[in-house]
């Protein structure tokens, strides 16, 4: 069996269960996950664990950082704060002008600069009382969603003609672009929603050598031990191995997350104990 990740440019209209279902059927192959959904509305990148020992590994990579595309439209606003939900026509205050790019880009540097707290959208797949908070909403049932705390590293105005904005934004995990640009809208007074969303990169890996989904195959799969090498390591002996594998401790001073080879393959997932041993959270 093999183990690694595989990269792929999510089309308009596919679920993320719809691409994980492509894999699984492409590589025969059960055992798949992925770091981070996308909406259907949404494309871009989308990184696959591929086998049980790379699904092992996702949490190496699930507060890895983003970036998105995003074109958002202002003077409406959206039930969904994208172009699936219900959308109304904004009333223009009094004395409403046009914001110029300037003036848009003095908004963001105020509000979404750093740290900032989020209220994500009640059509999202966070669990509200043990469920989908989408599943809800579709119920016409109305509920508070949690904020969060997230962060913008940076947003770039890519193109702007009024009434559409074109950003390049690049965030921590857990930010959603829809609350971003609803947030925008409303400080603006004049409302908006995204219209068009394109994940870009998520941590290291680009959407630039993604691949569509029909042409899935073994040989786009990253191996895990190039996945893993960029991680601390610590060579195992064989002795150390047998320890390891029966859950005990080894004399060794690491760090977390610290991957553990043998053989040079990655075999565990260290943890550290009182700064002199280590034993292993995971063994692939």
């Amino acid at each position: 069996m093999k183990h690694g990740f595989l990269l792929v440019d999510k089309p308009l209209g596919f679920s993320s269960h719809d691409v994980v279902a492509k894999v699984r059927k492409a590589l025969f192959e059960r055992k798949v996950g992925h770091l981070g959904t996308l909406d259907p509305a949404a494309t871009g990148l989308m990184v696959l664990a591929v086998g049980t020992k790379a699904l092992k590994t996702i949490e190496l990579f699930e507060k890895a950082d983003k970036t998105y595309e995003v074109t958002l439209r202002f003077g409406e606003t959206s039930s969904t704060y994208d172009s699936e939900g219900v959308r109304e026509v904004v009333t223009p205050p009094l004395g409403f002008v046009e914001p110029s790019q300037a003036v848009i880009e003095q908004c963001i540097a105020q509000h979404f600069n750093g740290v900032i707290v989020q209220q994500p959208p009640q059509h999202s797949a966070i669990h509200v009382d043990g469920v989908r908070a989408y599943q809800l909403a579709r119920q016409g049932i109305e509920v508070t969603m949690p904020k969060r705390t997230v962060a913008i590293h940076s947003c770039t105005v890519l193109s702007y003609t009024y009434p559409e904005l074109t950003l390049r934004i690049a965030c921590s995990s857990g930010t959603y672009i829809r609350s971003f640009a609803h947030d925008l809208g409303q400080l603006l007074r004049c409302g908006a929603y995204v219209t068009q969303l394109r994940r870009t990169h998520l941590g290291s890996w680009s959407v630039e050598f993604a691949i569509p989904v029909d042409v899935i195959g073994w040989s786009y799969v990253q191996p895990l031990r190039e996945v893993l090498d960029c991680f601390s390591q610590y060579i195992l002996t064989d002795e150390e191995w047998q320890k390891v594998q029966h859950g005990q401790y080894i004399p060794a001073n690491v760090t977390y997350p610290t991957i553990a080879w043998h053989n040079e393959y990655p075999v565990a997932l260290l943890e550290p104990k009182d700064s002199v041993f280590a034993k292993a959270r995971k063994v692939f």
